[in-house]
């Protein structure tokens, strides 16, 4: 029976589409990255189905758990904590098994804070590159900073809205004082907030009025100034582990 990878909101809990829905209470069981912010979604939606969880600590044998369930002709969904799953969020080992295994996987598409962010950032983005979740620590993470100015593209970055500010700190000391970034603070909710300026202005903004909100950053790379390198072109996984956070 198939896989369904299913978004879910990433705020607003009126973006859940009716597919999502009739997708949840037709399946099985349903898979979910934390159970308890699953159940909750559960309850919001009135629908009571067995709930099983894969997260980065065990993501290859809860995978392989759920296999042997889909193998048994049973059906089931598959949703991360917000968003569109597989954007910096486990579950892309349960999706290529299924493939490898002749298992049908089956996009149930919806709300993505990638896509809500580019969307309404106002930058070029006919190319860009993810770069999703950078490291924890700040020397490693500023490396990875380093690493993002070879591209032409926007760059968005994700992170733990706790580490938003060491993030900022990170960015201005990497990159040039006129850079430009667009902070989207809380997508969807009622405080939603989108923030476009210097790097310098971002930060004087945010520690005047901060908050802990999730968040998407956009790092505006286009232009001459940046030094000649390969580019991104739509949207690419990071290579560093998904360490917590919202997609």
């Amino acid at each position: 029976m198939p896989l369904y990878i299913v978004s879910v909101p990433i705020g607003n809990p009126d973006d859940i589409t009716l597919r999502a829905v009739k997708t949840l209470q037709a399946v099985d069981f349903v898979i979910c990255e934390e159970i308890k912010i699953g159940r909750k979604l559960l309850k919001q939606l009135d629908i009571e189905k067995p709930l099983v969880y894969i997260n980065e600590h065990d993501e290859i044998e809860s995978s392989d758990a759920v296999i042997q369930r889909l193998l048994k002709n049973q059906s089931a969904a598959y949703f991360s904590d917000a968003g569109t799953p597989l954007f910096a969020d486990p579950g892309t080992y349960l999706v290529k098994r299924c493939h490898d295994l002749g298992i049908r996987v089956v996009p149930v598409p919806g709300a993505s804070s990638l896509t809500a962010a580019l969307a309404v950032a106002g930058v070029d983005i006919r190319q860009f590159y993810f770069a999703g979740f950078l490291p924890r620590v700040s020397i490693e993470r500023r490396a990875a900073l380093r690493n993002l100015k070879q591209f032409h593209c926007p760059v968005i970055l994700y992170d733990t809205p706790y580490r938003l500010l060491t993030l900022l700190a990170d960015i201005h000391l990497e990159f040039s004082p006129d850079t430009q970034i667009v902070l989207l603070l809380a997508l969807t909710q009622p405080d939603e907030r989108i923030l476009k300026g210097t790097i310098a202005d971002i930060i004087s903004t945010v520690k005047k009025n901060y908050s802990k909100r999730e968040f998407v950053l956009i790092i505006e790379l286009a232009g001459k100034s940046q030094p000649k390198g390969r580019t991104g072109g739509g949207s690419k996984r990071q290579p560093y582990k998904r360490r917590s956070g919202k997609s």
